[in-house]
């Protein structure tokens, strides 16, 4: 069986486990933080970053969430993330791009950095400021997915997408960590509820990192 070496707040693995999910692919959930990555792990993975997901009966490892996504894309027909058109497809890509890398650098990192890293490893408090820039920023993103879900019914077109899963992610650990304020933006938490009452997204709802709690809202369907 698959072994996903992932942690808990990493939004890259995060977004494996949906796609892993929706396919109906079985996998084992292998912790691993970066920060204190074992020597089995840094084998697997030069580059000692998660998500990595590997078959040791197979002697198959898969590194980087967008590379992992795309192999199971091509060996698995169940449950189709990058659909359509070559066009439609593009523009899964691009909106995958758009999250794993904007959304990331803008919100998700910083909060990260500030509310995860800070406190579990260096033992700093937060730059107060660094999270107001990230609260700000992700109210524009939030600006983005409104305007998406008013002009279609999943944020890349008829159909749910890598790109929704990707978006999932990066909001899933922003909202953990309390970097989202869903004031003013009804059309994205209307679509983030949806997301949240899926059967593959409800295990990562009831996922804990220690010492952090995230706001009573987080693992409500509706909120």
């Amino acid at each position: 069986m698959w072994r996903l070496y992932q942690f808990p707040l990493c939004p890259f693995s995060r977004k494996v486990r949906l796609l892993l999910s929706e396919k109906g692919v079985g996998y084992e959930l292998w912790r691993e933080n970066p920060w204190d990555a074992s020597d089995e792990f840094w084998a697997l993975n030069p580059a000692g970053r998660t998500p990595v997901l590997h078959d040791p009966e197979k002697k198959t490892t898969l590194c980087d969430s967008r590379a992992i996504c795309e192999y199971f894309e091509e060996t698995v027909d169940q449950s189709p993330m990058i659909n359509g058109t070559v066009k439609e497809r593009a523009e899964i890509r691009r909106l995958v791009a758009l999250f794993d890398e904007n959304f990331f650098t803008d919100v998700t990192g910083p909060l990260l950095q500030e509310r995860m890293k800070k406190r579990i490893v260096l033992r700093q408090p937060p730059d107060s400021r660094r999270l107001r820039e990230a609260m700000k920023m992700a109210h524009g993103h939030l600006d983005y997915i409104d305007y998406l879900i008013d002009t279609r019914p999943w944020l890349a077109g008829s159909r749910m997408s890598l790109a929704d899963l990707t978006a999932a992610a990066q909001i899933s650990v922003a909202d953990y960590l309390g970097g989202i304020d869903w004031s003013g933006h009804e059309q994205s938490k209307g679509w983030y509820s949806v997301f949240k009452s899926r059967p593959s997204f409800r295990p990562l709802l009831s996922e804990r990192m220690e010492v952090i709690t995230p706001p009573a809202h987080y693992s409500q369907v509706d909120g």
